[in-house]
């Protein structure tokens, strides 16, 4: 069985993150989860509200074998304290991809199994979330990856989690929608290298980048920075950032088999530090927590 952790990266880009100086790496396991028995955690989303540090999770019950969002908070996104669960639904979540819009904090979990892409509002942050409405329906999307870009939303999801070889994409002018697809769509075939998305699609340096899982030959094996150089409402183009992976194993330790998650976030100073997730064996040596 493989073990999910999550832990916290820095850097001077995006696109060049190691282990934040000073922390223990992971952040966040299975054993800081309090209110359930927990398999893993993983998927990381952070977000700052004035002084403090919040991040949502993947929990996978270790019970009924079902993701759950959890939360955990932070005063200097460096040292965590894990709080509770705070969405929970009759099928998976994981995947809570958390942002702002219009003085709202909603989340877009993932919810495949529901076959939606399920869109959620903060009635009381961060505990208390209200279902606000089904994005796209139909399919089996998974780890849907939204962003605000030339006054428009977008929407990155992937389509065949059995392959991750497929990215659909789909525009809105509003965030709850009506959701069209693009006519690219997908904008990604036949790629299990490239398709899947693996965090938060943002801007750098007036650029739009997104990033992408590398599943094969097994799934969560490392993950790409793609730069998005033509995104319109007809046409849609993207290059790998470097020749090099963003995150890769280490190959011993809490991250052994692979990484396939970062939500990066910028500092003063040109700094930026992100959440990210790795994975081991469970019967790997070297790691207790």
């Amino acid at each position: 069985m493989r073990k999910w952790s999550i832990a916290i990266y820095s850097g001077d880009s995006p696109f060049a993150l190691s282990a934040a100086p000073g922390v223990i790496n992971p952040v966040l396991t299975a054993s800081d989860v309090t209110d359930l028995s927990a398999r893993y955690v993983a998927d990381p989303f952070m977000i700052r509200m004035e002084s403090l540090w919040y991040m949502f999770f993947e929990v996978l019950e270790d019970e009924t074998g079902r993701g759950k969002i959890a939360y955990a908070q932070s005063d200097d996104a460096l040292t965590w304290t894990y709080k509770s669960v705070v969405l929970e639904e009759p099928f998976h979540l994981s995947y809570p991809y958390v942002f702002a819009c219009h003085n709202e904090i909603y989340m877009v979990p993932e919810t495949g199994n529901a076959m939606e892409v399920r869109l959620y509002r903060a009635v009381e942050f961060p505990i208390r979330w209200q279902f606000a409405g089904n994005l796209l329906t139909g399919k089996r999307y998974v780890d849907s990856s939204l962003v605000h870009y030339h006054d428009c939303w977008w929407l990155f999801s992937a389509d065949a989690p059995t392959r991750n070889d497929s990215l659909r994409l789909y525009r809105s002018e509003r965030i709850e929608g009506a959701w069209t697809e693009h006519p690219s769509s997908p904008v990604v075939t036949s790629n299990p290298h490239l398709a899947r998305p693996a965090g938060r699609v943002f801007e750098y340096g007036g650029s739009l980048f997104r990033y992408a899982q590398d599943d094969s030959p097994w799934y969560g094996r490392q993950v790409w920075a793609l730069e998005i150089t033509k995104l319109t409402h007809t046409d849609y183009a993207e290059r790998l950032v470097t020749e090099e992976p963003v995150l890769r194993r280490s190959r011993f330790g809490w991250n052994s088999l692979g990484m396939h998650h970062v939500d990066p976030h910028p500092l003063a100073g040109n700094r930026w530090i992100a959440c990210v997730d790795g994975h081991r064996n469970a019967l790997s040596v070297g790691f207790a927590k």
